[in-house]
């Protein structure tokens, strides 16, 4: 693809781009007034939110002559407390990239052979209202045949409003099912919500399978560490890997993949069996606990037997158990925050939650806690009523299939042409499919399958150079989104503010949604006049003109306001002018911000006072002082813990047995299946990924801030085994599993257990318009099998057998 900035005065540094860590913010940043004179308004500083990952930290720009110079943190959000790590830092290059996209661009070639020309919008909207009439026209006015999918955003509601409520379909996908469906499902029918570790006042965490110190750098990453190695914390981590984070525990579990809900059954059966467990929290907040004793006890799950299958001894299991429970309540097995693993991933989840739970550490203090979220006002829309319009394609490949579908199974539908009714088309906004959903050699199948893919996004990754058309969307230093609360023990509302004009022919998504609005209005209104008899009716009894207006029919109808009008309608509507102000101004609110937020040091600050905190926010049921109880001021966790509590769950208490799922044939209680777990043959290995905190799946790939810090990625393998391989560190390794292959270099190492390999995630790009990005390491999801755990139909990420051969 043609680049616009030459890369060798890009790289010299023609354009200005500064890396600045967790510094305070100088007497002129945003915490003071402004007092800028007129001769200083070339310069500025603006409130921002990141985009380079998930969390979210609230950032300064440093704009000089409408070139962003440096991003900094902003001190005043709670959740990210003056941190911005290395993505966030590098966030300019998302701006400045010379590879990313421009214009809007129309396929000129096959499918996948990135062969592209330069349009105008209006010609771009046009390719797609043509496409779109037509498939509509012979589908009948099937809504549903048009698939789309987005990934994690602030902006991501404003696409979904788009395809779902005004377009119609019902066939979405996110991310959730290639990422912490099941964790959150299983915790959330458990106990009543997901919820945050509250790692800065736990005295001992079970962390399994999340690598903090390397994967994710933020501050209650930090609050963990500072606390570990005998500082107030006990840290025991369980890993195939010996990670960073294993390296500051107090005690660390190799264990074998697959295997972890094997582990925790285990500690539950110690727990349960010596009744070292909270027996009044037990008695007083658990539903059917006599059937989950019952079911562990005559199970079999003692540590002997867990010692076998996981690789962890039967004495480690028990003192692990012992340990927990004596510093319960304020115990935490972590939740986690990335993948489905395996087949029994739901089932596992629900243990941790109730291993935790036994011990009385919900919603207190040190525990696991749910906080408190911030109201905003509300942006109605009016969405239409299209009688043709089909279910979800995927409804029945999984026992709970939600509103964000199946992603492996819905692509498998599509893709081996199993559909109940034909899929045509799918607009992709912010999503890498190619990289990001196992099997890509799948994948590609399904989109070379479909008459329209529209993929809307910053940078021509691998699913962009699948679409037909492309639409580009501005960075997220040139556009305002929508504004976001954030729940939790410090409650805030933060907003993203526009730091600079959308530079070449870019545009924000809620425009591009207007827009492309405005185009398809009419002529589909007209192909729902021509099949949809509930509306031809509608107009036989009322005129056309009512119809239309009255049913929301009119596409462009949540677009037509600015992104600024709709933010200070939502913020205004609750808590007036003067927060709307202090907002705009700091990037940061909550109500008492400017008495409550106090800075202590350099880089120290307080938000709430510790009265004000939420650490304990569920309705009692019997009595005691609820201030003193929703604040937990001065008050022993132990003490709080044993109270009845009302949980957001069916029962109002933890449920330990779940007889919904009964008639979906899940078991309705954590149970082991031998058959479930995926054992590794001889002259095999199981292939496992993870998350680098450098890297956020494919989106930072062609970053090269970024990637001065780490090139590309390396295959893990236990030394000895390599060595029995004849493999070398930096030996170029072929890996084949049943889906596909690639090739990557080679790390020896102790660090793993045997039969297991590793390398990190968001690496091994093809498409040729990302210059640093192009074929650089390995595409984990080219290699990892298309199977599905039965619950909500998410990818098993950690059940992949591969073979390894020096080339």
């Amino acid at each position: 693809m043609k680049v616009e900035i030459s890369r060798r005065r890009f790289l010299q540094g023609s354009v200005a781009l500064s890396v600045v860590g967790g510094t305070a913010l100088s007497s002129t940043s945003i915490l003071a007034n402004s007092d800028k004179k007129p001769e200083n308004l070339l310069m500025k500083e603006v409130p921002t939110i990141c985009e380079m990952c998930v969390n979210k930290c609230a950032a300064i720009a440093h704009v000089k002559n409408g070139i962003v110079t440096k991003l900094e943190p902003n001190p005043l959000f709670p959740k990210s407390r003056n941190m911005l790590c290395a993505r966030g830092a590098a966030g300019i290059h998302a701006v400045y990239d010379p590879d990313r996209l421009k214009y809007p661009l129309i396929r000129a070639g096959e499918r996948g052979d990135g062969q592209y020309r330069r349009v105008s919008w209006d010609e771009a909207y046009a390719y797609i209202q043509n496409k779109l009439v037509k498939i509509l026209d012979e589908e009948e006015d099937n809504r549903s045949c048009i698939g789309y999918c987005a990934g994690e955003g602030l902006a991501e509601h404003t696409f979904k409003t788009f395809m779902a409520d005004k377009f119609g379909s019902s066939n979405f996908l996110n991310h959730s099912t290639i990422c912490l469906q099941t964790a959150v499902s299983g915790y959330t029918l458990t106990i009543g919500g997901y919820g945050q570790a509250d790692l800065e006042n736990a005295k001992y965490v079970i962390m399994a399978g999340a690598n903090r110190a390397e994967a994710i750098l933020t501050p209650d990453t930090m609050d963990m560490f500072k606390r570990t190695r005998g500082r107030g914390m006990k840290l025991v981590v369980v890993d195939p890997r010996y990670t960073n984070t294993a390296m500051h525990a107090d005690t660390y579990l190799p264990i074998r993949p697959g295997t972890d809900l094997a582990f925790v059954l285990a500690l539950t059966y110690v727990a349960i069996s010596t009744k070292s467990y909270n027996r009044t929290y037990v008695a007083k907040n658990f539903v059917d606990f006599d059937k989950y004793e019952k079911h562990i006890l005559e199970g079999g799950y003692t540590p002997e037997w867990a010692e076998k299958i996981t690789g962890i001894s039967a004495s480690e299991i028990r003192k692990i158990a012992h340990d927990f429970m004596a510093h319960a309540p304020q115990s935490v097995y972590y939740q986690g925050r990335r993948t489905t693993w395996s087949k029994n991933d739901f089932q596992l989840r629900r243990a941790m939650a109730l291993f935790t739970a036994l011990g009385g550490g919900i919603d207190v203090k040190g525990g696991i806690v749910f906080g408190k979220k911030l109201p905003l006002g509300d942006h109605a829309v009016s969405a239409p009523m299209y009688a043709n319009a089909q279910p979800r394609i995927d409804k029945n490949v999984a026992a709970v299939v939600g509103a964000t579908g199946s992603w492996v199974g819905w692509r498998n539908m599509v893709a081996e042409g199993k559909t109940p009714y034909p899929i045509r088309g799918m607009f992709v906004y912010k999503q890498n499919p190619m990289l990001s959903v196992p099997n890509s050699a799948k994948t590609r199948q399904m989109f070379e399958k479909m008459d329209l893919v529209v993929v809307i996004d910053t940078m021509p990754s691998d699913t962009a150079m699948l679409a037909d058309v492309i639409l580009p969307e501005c960075t997220y230093l040139e556009r305002e989104d929508p504004v976001q609360s954030f729940a939790g023990v410090e409650p805030a509302i933060i907003l993203r503010e526009k730091v600079i004009e959308p530079m070449y022919e870019t545009k924000p998504v809620n425009d591009i949604m207007r827009e492309l609005a405005q185009k398809l209005t009419q002529p589909l209104w007209e192909i729902t006049k021509k099949y949809d008899e509930d509306v031809q009716e509608a107009i036989e009894e009322e005129d056309e003109q009512s119809v239309f207006e009255e049913g929301g029919f009119d596409l462009a109808e949540p677009f037509m306001h600015s992104q600024e009008e709709t933010n200070h309608h939502m913020v205004v509507s609750k808590y007036g002018e003067d927060a709307w102000k202090i907002l705009r101004e700091k990037g940061v609110f909550y109500p008492n911000m400017l008495t409550y937020f106090k800075k202590i040091d350099n880089n120290t600050y307080e938000y709430y006072p510790k009265d004000k905190k939420f650490y304990s926010v569920l309705k009692l049921e019997e009595e005691y002082d609820p201030e003193a109880y929703l604040h937990d001021l001065c008050v022993n966790p132990t003490d709080i813990a044993e109270l009845k509590r009302s949980f957001n769950t069916p029962n109002k208490k933890v449920e330990c047995y779940l007889s919904s799922m009964v008639a979906r044939k899940i078991d309705p209680m954590p149970t082991w299946h031998d058959e479930e777990y995926v054992k590794v043959p001889e002259g095999k290995f199981k292939f496992i990924t993870g998350r680098h905190a450098q890297f956020t799946q494919s989106s930072t790939a062609n970053n090269i801030m970024l990637l001065e810090l780490m090139r590309e990625n390396y295959l893990w393998i236990n030394d000895k085994e390599a060595q029995k391989l004849g493999i070398r560190f930096g030996d170029n390794i072929e890996v084949t599993s049943s889906v596909g292959q690639v090739r990557i270099k080679a790390y020896p190492t102790p660090k793993i257990v045997p039969q297991t390999v590793f390398y990190i995630h968001g690496f091994g790009a093809k498409s040729d318009g990302l210059t640093f990005a192009h074929r650089n390491g390995a595409s984990d999801n080219e290699i990892i099998e298309d199977t599905i755990e039965p619950v909500h139909g998410c990818a098993n990420m950690h059940d992949t057998l591969v073979t390894l051969r020096r080339v």
